[in-house]
């Protein structure tokens, strides 16, 4: 089958800053659970498979509605282990199995304030550019612009970049944002041509940064559970 999405959430049992995170409970439902549900309600996604090399994960995922057709590999689940050959195992899978995706959606669980709107943000604005990618990204406070930051050299503090030297006001600096998780869409030709998720034309879609977060500590998995309790 061509012309469709995948979404790929991957969720190994290794997670060492939130202790398994990926079935512990948060504000009442495992965390892949919100993967899941955002994933349904984008609209736009024809299969939504779970990459776990732990059974206890795969087990959460199918009640939550994900599809688990195989344990990922030791080799593909350590901690230091590239996103890249994780997704590019999950496509050979479905590959050897006669189903080719179009475009793949990678989803990962630890942004639960994703929604389905992201999602499908993210999926019509690759078919509509027809760029490499596209990746959710937030606005870096204007105090944090490379145009404003400093550094020390020699013992004292001179501007980050050369051009920062004539930026007095912080409100003056240029935008920069930051890619921060909560969606990466890409043709499936972009990993094959490329090797990588972002190809050369790599397309922003802002979001709101209240929406935007990204479970790596107890205090992040905390603060999620605060705002999801408010939903």
């Amino acid at each position: 089958m061509t012309g469709s999405v995948l979404a790929i959430v991957p969720a190994r049992g290794g997670s060492k800053g939130v202790p398994g995170k990926n079935v512990r409970p948060l504000a009442g439902r495992p965390l892949v659970e919100y993967t899941a549900r955002a994933a349904a309600d984008s609209g736009v996604i024809d299969r939504i498979i779970l990459s776990t090399d732990s059974p206890e994960i795969a087990e959460v995922g199918r009640r939550a509605g994900l599809e688990v057709p195989f344990l990922r590999p030791a080799a593909l689940s350590a901690d230091d282990t590239p996103m890249l050959p994780v997704l590019q195992h999950a496509l050979e899978v479905l590959e050897q199995e006669g189903w080719t995706p179009e475009i793949v959606v990678l989803l990962q669980p630890t942004s639960p304030l994703r929604t389905g709107a992201h999602i499908r943000a993210a999926v019509t604005m690759l078919r509509e550019t027809r760029a490499d990618s596209v990746v959710t990204v937030v606005e870096v406070p204007r105090h944090l612009s490379p145009d404003y930051v400093m550094r020390i050299e020699g013992g004292k503090l001179v501007p980050f970049l050369p051009e920062g030297a004539r930026v007095a006001r912080r409100q003056d600096a240029r935008a920069a944002y930051a890619r921060e998780g909560t969606v990466y869409a890409c043709w499936r030709s972009t990993i094959e041509r490329f090797g990588s998720i972002y190809g050369e034309d790599c397309r922003p879609l802002p979001i709101d940064p209240g929406e935007s977060l990204s479970i790596d500590s107890p205090a992040d998995w905390d603060a999620a559970g605060r705002l999801l309790a408010g939903r």
